[in-house]
C-alpha cells in the first residue's frame, strides 16, 4: 500500500508518500508562497523522486480544515481530484488532530492552536495517548475556550505554530498547567496524517467538504443585512 499524504490548511506546506508502515519522503516547508502555486508541483517532485508513479498509490490523505479558507480547499481539491481520476479512497483527518499528533505519549492533553486573529483560535483538545477528542474541534475565543479547557485540571501541551502568538495569554490563563512543544515539532507533518488516515474510514469523494468551523466573511456579512433587514 502506498499513501499520499496532503496537508495545506495553513501556511505551512506538508505531503509525505509512505509505503505501508515506512516513510519514503516527508517534506514540510513554512515559507509563505501560495499553495495553488506550489502544492501540485510538490507532490509530482516527491512522486519522481521515489520513483513512484500516480498509477502505483493505493490511498490519498488530506487535511480537512479548519484553517486558512483557501488553504483548506486547495488540498481538498487535489485530494478529491486524485482519488476521483485514479478511483482510491479518500482519507480527510482533522488538521488540529494532526498538529496534536505531534505530541502523542503527552501525559495529559494536547491543545493545537491555529490563529483566526480578532482573539480568536481553531482550537480543539485532544488526549495525549490516544488522540481521542476531548473538547471538538472550534473556533472560537480563545480567553473563553482555556477557561474551559482549565476546568479539566490537567497538564495541557499547547502546539501549533501560532501558539508563540498567544503564548502570553495561555501561561496567564493556565498558569502551570501550560508546556509547549518545541520549535520543530509545531509544524504539521504529512507522516502523521497518514498515520491517522490509517486509522479512519475512507469517504465519499463526491461528499467529501472542507470543515473550516467557522462561516465565511461573505456569509457573515449577508447574515448581518438579514438582521438588520428583520428589524426593520
Amino acid at each position: 500500500m502506498i499513501y499520499l499524504g496532503i496537508d495545506t490548511s495553513n501556511s505551512p506546506l506538508a505531503v509525505a508518500l509512505m509505503k505501508d508502515d515506512t516513510v519514503l519522503i516527508e517534506e514540510t516547508t513554512n515559507l509563505k508562497i501560495n499553495h495553488s502555486l506550489t502544492a501540485m508541483p510538490a507532490v509530482e517532485e516527491m512522486l519522481a523522486k521515489a520513483k513512484i508513479l500516480p498509477r502505483d498509490l493505493t490511498h490519498i490523505a488530506v487535511a480537512e480544515g479548519p484553517g486558512s479558507y483557501t488553504g483548506v480547499r486547495i488540498g481538498v481539491t487535489i485530494a478529491k481530484t486524485l482519488a476521483w481520476s485514479l478511483k482510491l479512497p479518500l482519507y480527510m483527518v482533522s488538521s488540529l488532530k494532526v498538529l496534536a499528533a505531534n505530541g502523542q505519549g503527552f501525559d495529559g492533553l494536547i491543545c493545537p492552536i491555529m490563529d483566526a486573529r480578532r482573539g480568536t483560535a481553531f482550537t480543539g483538545a485532544y488526549d495525549g495517548n490516544s488522540l481521542e477528542s476531548i473538547i471538538p474541534d472550534q473556533h472560537s475565543d480563545l480567553k473563553e475556550f482555556l477557561e474551559q479547557l482549565k476546568l479539566h485540571n490537567k497538564p495541557v501541551l499547547f502546539t501549533g505554530m501560532d501558539v508563540s502568538i498567544h503564548e502570553q495569554l495561555i501561561r496567564e490563563v493556565m498558569g502551570d498547567a501550560a508546556s509547549f512543544s518545541a520549535l520543530q515539532n509545531r509544524l504539521p507533518r504529512a507522516s502523521n496524517l497518514i498515520m491517522l488516515a490509517k486509522d479512519s474510514e475512507p469517504v465519499d469523494v463526491h461528499q467529501a467538504i472542507p470543515e473550516y468551523r467557522r462561516i465565511t466573511e461573505a456569509e457573515a456579512n449577508y447574515n448581518k443585512a438579514q438582521e438588520g433587514q428583520s428589524h426593520e
